[in-house]
């Protein structure tokens, strides 16, 4: 076969492996399970005060009159920015449909770090949303040029225009003394004074998003009282409610897919987690996304187990990157004694962590710390919310020790460690690691 027939051959097996893919999918509208999509409103489940206090709030603006500012408050995933934006979308579109020029500008204020550079993402989203050139750089122009060219741009293309900054509270930016305002404060009392200062021909109204129900405490004075908002609170949604929103979500998988247990399973997890609706629906989804990786025509209670163990994983991962490895060691060892473990321990005692720990430098021919030093490890461990600890007796003249208790799943935890290019040397010592740690349980627990 020539070089041309090998590869024309191998892209007609290219792509009948993903036609074949797609045509053997388990899902058939995967959009409905991205947590970003703006669904409609039958989907909307357990916010019917938020909804219609923001359906009044927004409601002047069908009415030629400047909405209230507002700030929606509450945990991750509990439908503030879904609400938000359900409600924006359809007053742009009887806006649109009454001849009024609203606009709605979305900013995600999680990775911006400075008040410059806030400026300039208004800068760009507006511009996007009109399809105009920005007008302005990145850098190399005043903060107040990016802010001019902003509120030009919304007063050639807009008669009422809200501004939503999603995660607004991590807008710090570079505070280089405790007292500096940060940078969200300025941002919001500059947006709420446009119109009355006449930056802006028309109306600008501001929704702040925020998880920290203290966020008001933070302002500036000029910014708190410029601002002014509506306050609309977002509790955490129960098991029932995130049930009822992944049945809303049912029909992203094609019929007959799903098994009876996955949307109360994926709903349980997700309500362990402070009732996060965002993650109940990320378990839905990545349970499917397993499922097509296994070639599996099913959803099964299984697959979301699996999702689960990827999604703490991924937190723990996350979590782990800025730890040392000694730290790392001391997290690694009190991890994989209730997975070795020929019992049944949910609790961790210290004293046989921290001999397996020693047992690990070893193998490791690393430096062995001392037992403070793991206790200290440990502690900043609990900081990190990867366990809790409690302090437990062993009756008259034994002394008292600390237990540990993981939050995740300590597998979880032992596997994502393990992947630490130190500790992957361990594996070829698992059986002989097994019966240490049985042997110090035993040891502990037997009183010998």
């Amino acid at each position: 076969m020539s070089d041309g027939d090998e590869q024309q051959s191998l892209s007609q097996s290219i792509k009948g492996r993903l036609q074949e893919g797609v045509q053997n999918s388990v899902f058939k509208d995967k959009g409905l399970l991205d947590p970003d999509t703006v669904i409609d409103e039958d989907r909307i489940v357990g916010r019917d005060q938020q909804l219609d206090d923001i359906i009044t709030y927004l409601r002047p603006a069908l009415q030629g009159n400047r909405p209230p500012n507002m700030l929606l408050y509450g945990p991750s995933g509990t439908g503030k920015s879904l609400i938000i934006n359900a409600v924006c979308q359809q007053v742009q579109e009887l806006a649109n449909a009454q001849g009024d020029r609203f606009g709605v500008i979305r900013v995600n204020c999680q990775t911006i770090k400075s008040h410059d550079r806030a400026v300039y993402r208004l800068v760009e989203s507006a511009a996007i949303g009109v399809g105009v050139d920005p007008g302005v750089p990145e850098s190399g122009v005043s903060t107040d040029q990016k802010l001019n060219r902003f509120y030009e741009i919304l007063s050639e293309n807009f008669d009422s225009v809200i501004i939503i900054l999603d995660e607004v509270d991590l807008l710090v930016g570079r505070q280089r003394d405790p007292n500096d305002e940060p940078a969200y404060s300025k941002l919001l009392y500059q947006l709420s004074r446009a119109s009355q200062l006449g930056r802006i021909e028309g109306d600008v109204s501001v929704a702040a998003l925020t998880n920290d129900p203290r966020f008001m405490e933070n302002l500036d004075g000029r910014a708190e009282s410029s601002f002014n908002p509506q306050d609309i609170v977002f509790p955490d949604y129960d098991a029932n409610q995130l049930q009822a929103i992944l049945g809303r979500r049912r029909d992203a998988y094609r019929d007959n897919v799903l098994e009876d247990g996955i949307i109360p399973l994926s709903s349980a997890y997700a309500a362990q987690d402070h009732g996060d609706a965002r993650k109940a629906i990320d378990l839905f989804r990545k349970a499917g996304e397993i499922a097509d990786r296994q070639g599996e025509d099913r959803v099964r209670e299984e697959h979301v187990r699996g999702a689960q163990k990827e999604a703490e994983r991924d937190r723990t991962l996350t979590q782990m990157q800025g730890l040392s490895t000694q730290k790392k060691l001391s997290l690694y060892a009190t991890a994989i004694v209730p997975v070795y473990s020929q019992r049944n321990l949910n609790a961790v005692p210290s004293t046989v962590a921290y001999r397996v720990y020693q047992y690990i430098t070893d193998i490791l021919d690393t430096d062995e710390k001392s037992r403070d030093s793991y206790l200290r490890y440990m502690s900043e461990a609990e900081t990190y919310n990867f366990v809790t600890s409690d302090k437990r007796g062993r009756g008259y003249g034994s002394g008292v020790h600390k237990e540990y208790t993981f939050v995740d799943d300590p597998e979880v935890v032992a596997e994502t460690l393990q992947s630490d290019i130190r500790l992957e040397e361990i594996e070829n010592d698992e059986d002989l690691i097994r019966s240490v740690v049985n042997a110090q349980i035993d040891d502990f627990f037997d009183g010998k």
